[in-house]
């Protein structure tokens, strides 16, 4: 599988897309129960004083005690259901990685998105491997570095696929799914991490 991609980044850090980790058929149908049977949440952060809404909604599944802190939030593990160990076990044995913990995002038009951020919170280590899955409707996916800021990647990640962030990429690196102006279909987004 490694020799069938490269590195999408020219420098400073690691990421490899692989576009059809799952087939169309399976996307489809791992969109439809994850929309069903996740226990989505709606999030809030505090910005100048004023609670506001996450513009997407999220859950956070893991091992027990694997408990996530970001933008002031502490998320406590959800059990795993089948489906999601069954997701893990396929990506775990693909990739030789391990994983304890998954953050699911379900942006559910084209006004829902993610800012400019790194995965570099202390609970996921150095160098922390972040394996993320889209299912559903299609996205444009950037990152862009921190020192050279004109300096950008962009990849549409389409249902199916398995971008891997690994090594100093989120030392380097900021990256976001921004609003769009056209239509888009909901998309589930599972980053399976490891919190040490």
């Amino acid at each position: 599988m490694w020799a069938q991609t490269k590195n999408i980044l020219p420098r400073n850090g690691e990421v490899f897309l692989f576009d059809s980790f799952f087939t169309v058929q399976e996307s489809k149908e791992i969109f439809a129960e994850l929309l069903e049977n996740i226990e989505w949440k709606q999030d809030h952060m505090i910005i100048y004083n004023k609670q506001v809404n996450l513009p997407r909604l999220t859950a956070w599944y893991g091992n027990e005690g694997k408990y996530y802190k970001y933008s002031g939030i502490v998320n406590k593990p959800l059990p795993w259901t089948d489906i999601l160990l069954d997701i893990k076990q396929f990506v775990e044995d693909r990739l030789d990685l391990y994983f304890n913990s998954a953050l699911l995002n379900l942006y559910r038009n084209e006004s829902d998105s993610i800012g400019w951020h790194c995965d570099n919170e202390p609970e996921l280590g150095i160098n922390p491997v972040i394996a993320s899955l889209s299912f559903g409707g299609s996205r444009v996916f950037q990152f862009k570095h921190k020192k050279f800021l004109n300096e950008q990647v962009s990849k549409n990640l389409q249902s199916g696929s398995l971008l891997l962030m690994q090594g100093d990429t989120q030392t380097n690196w900021l990256h976001r799914l921004s609003k769009s102006t056209a239509y888009r279909q909901p998309r589930i987004n599972i980053t399976f991490r490891r919190i040490i």
